[in-house]
């Protein structure tokens, strides 16, 4: 199986050595998202929502260039600085997803470079025509 790389110019700048996202058979595994503006490593301030929303259009805009919707997406990964967030979280997550949502794991954990929230997921490819 061959593997793709996805590095929309609207992502984040990669802190380190990895990719946004890998085009790997019929899934699209996107990496750790933080709230960084897109284009550049410039972190969004503001509470868990504004954090959330950031990284979930960050998250958006990188399953467009792989030919992905947000409602592609089969699993997603979250992880919270700290889960009395939750509820907002919550909150901003539900208006990128509609039924049937994606399977869910969300855990209270540290993130790097001092954002709130750090989200990655896996999507089904559409198939082609």
């Amino acid at each position: 199986m061959s593997k793709k790389a996805v590095h929309p110019e609207c992502s984040p700048i990669p802190a380190g050595p990895y990719t946004p996202a890998l085009i790997a058979g019929d899934f699209v595994f996107v990496s750790g998202q933080t709230p960084e503006k897109p284009g550049t490593d410039e972190m969004v301030q503001g509470d868990i929502k504004v954090q959330t929303r950031q990284v979930m259009e960050n998250i958006q805009n990188i399953l467009a260039a792989a030919g992905c919707t947000m409602n592609d997406v089969v699993k997603v990964h979250a992880c919270l600085v700290n889960m009395r967030d939750f509820a907002g979280y919550n909150e901003v997550y539900k208006q990128f997803f509609s039924k049937p949502y994606p399977t869910r794991t969300t855990v209270e954990c540290g993130v790097a470079g001092g954002c709130l929230v750090e989200i990655d997921v896996i999507a089904l490819r559409p198939a082609e025509k």
